[in-house]
C-alpha cells in the first residue's frame, strides 16, 4: 500500500491541497495523457474504454481536517480556527505541523494545565477557543521572523503505519486518502482491461469545509454516471452501537451508501451496484447516514442529474489526528468499482435515466 502511505503523509488541508494533487497527477499520467482541472484546484484523469459509451466520474476528495493559523499573541502561541469539522475532546496535546511558504514548523496544541484547573473545570470538554499551538517561539517577532503568517494551513502529525494484524491501517488523513486511492487504482486496472464507457478518475478540493470542489469538478468532467468514493463511520468499537441492527465494521467489506443527509442515491443504480457484489462474491455493508454528507450530494445535481452512488470503506475514529481502516476492505471497494464500471455501458445508463 504504498501509494496510500504516501498519500496520507502528504499534507494538504483544505484549500491547500497541493501536496496530494501532486502525487494524483504522477499516478494520473501513467494512464492518461488528458489530466483535467477546474478552477478549484479539482483533478481528473480521462481513461478511455469506449468514447461512445457514457462518462463515469471516480470522485474522491483530497483535503483533511486541519486548522488555520489566525492570531499570534505576543508571547509566540499560535491561535487557530478549524478547516473543517473537529470534536474539541481529541485535540489536547497532539502534534501539528505549521506550513507556510518555505519551511514547516512542528507544534503541540496546548491549554491551561489540568494541574490549575478547578474541580469543576475538569469536568467538562476544554473548548476549541482556549487552546493554542506551542511552536517553542519565545515571541510574535521571532514568529514573524520565521515566516509563519496568518491564514497559514496547519496539519495534524501522525505517521502511517501498516499493525501487526497486516490488515489494520493506521494514519491520518485517512478521510479521504483512501478514495483517492480507490480512484487512482481503480484507474490503473481498469487500463488493463476492456471497459464501455470513458472514466474520469480523480479528486476534489475542498469537501470537508462544505462540498466545494464537487460543486465546481462537474463542468470539467460532465459526468453521465458518478460513483463518490469516501469512508463512513465503523461502529465496531464500544459505546458506538446500542440496538440490534447491522452496523458498518472494519474487515467486512466496503460500504454502498443507502442514504446519507445530501443525497438518497439512484435507486436502480444503487441496485446495480448491490448485484454487481453479490454476482461477483465481494463481500459489502451497507450505511445508512442520517446526519454528514459528502461530495455526492452535489455532484449528482449537476445539470439534469447525474445518477450517483457512493462507494467507500468503514473507518475508526473519524476527523481526528489518527484513524484505522482495513485493507481488504480498500481492495474489495476497488474491486467492485471495477466490476461495476465495466457493466456501465450505453444501455445500462439508459436504464437508469429513462423515467417513461
Amino acid at each position: 500500500m504504498d501509494l496510500l502511505r504516501e498519500l496520507t503523509q502528504a499534507q494538504s488541508a483544505s484549500g491547500y491541497e497541493n501536496e496530494v494533487r501532486q502525487i494524483m497527477q504522477q499516478e494520473l499520467e501513467q494512464i492518461s495523457n488528458d489530466i483535467l482541472y477546474d478552477h478549484t484546484g479539482s483533478i481528473y484523469g480521462k481513461r478511455e474504454g469506449n468514447p461512445s459509451g457514457p462518462s463515469i466520474m471516480l470522485a474522491g476528495h483530497m483535503d483533511e481536517v486541519a486548522f488555520m493559523v489566525k492570531g499570534i499573541n505576543q508571547n509566540g502561541y499560535l491561535r487557530f480556527t478549524p478547516l473543517g469539522g473537529w470534536w474539541d475532546q481529541v485535540m489536547l496535546a497532539q502534534r501539528v505541523s505549521v506550513i507556510t511558504k518555505k519551511k514547516k514548523f512542528t507544534g503541540v496544541i496546548g491549554s491551561k494545565p489540568p494541574h490549575l484547573l478547578q474541580p469543576e473545570e475538569r469536568k467538562k470538554v476544554f473548548p476549541m477557543r482556549e487552546m493554542y499551538i506551542d511552536i517553542g517561539a519565545h515571541s510574535k517577532e521571532q514568529v514573524e521572523k520565521w515566516g509563519i503568517r496568518v491564514g497559514d494551513p496547519i496539519v495534524p502529525i501522525c505517521p502511517y503505519e501498516m499493525m501487526h494484524d497486516n490488515d489494520t491501517v493506521l494514519s491520518k488523513a485517512l478521510d479521504n486518502r483512501i478514495g483517492c486511492y480507490m480512484a487512482v487504482e481503480a484507474a490503473k486496472q481498469l487500463s488493463r482491461t476492456d471497459h464501455p464507457n470513458t472514466v474520469y478518475a480523480g479528486a476534489n478540493v475542498q469537501e470537508e469545509v462544505g462540498l466545494r470542489g464537487a460543486e465546481t469538478s462537474p463542468y470539467a468532467v460532465e459526468p453521465d454516471v458518478a460513483i463518490v468514493l469516501d469512508v463512513g463511520v465503523a461502529q465496531d468499537t464500544p459505546g458506538t452501537s446500542s440496538d440490534d441492527v447491522d452496523h458498518p465494521e472494519l474487515r467486512k467489506g466496503p460500504l454502498v451508501t443507502f442514504l446519507d443527509a445530501s443525497m438518497i442515491p439512484n435507486i436502480r443504480f444503487r441496485d446495480l451496484v448491490v448485484n454487481t457484489a453479490e454476482k461477483n462474491n465481494i463481500p459489502y455493508q451497507i450505511e445508512v447516514m442520517t446526519g454528514g454528507g459528502t461530495d455526492a450530494g452535489k455532484i449528482h445535481m449537476y445539470k439534469q442529474g447525474v445518477p450517483t452512488i457512493v462507494i467507500g470503506v468503514p473507518i475508526r475514529y473519524m476527523h481526528s489526528h489518527v484513524s484505522l481502516a482495513s485493507k481488504q476492505d480498500i481492495e474489495n471497494g476497488v474491486k467492485l468499482l471495477v466490476e461495476v464500471i465495466k457493466q456501465l455501458n450505453s444501455d445500462t445508463y439508459a436504464s437508469l435515466i429513462n423515467y417513461k
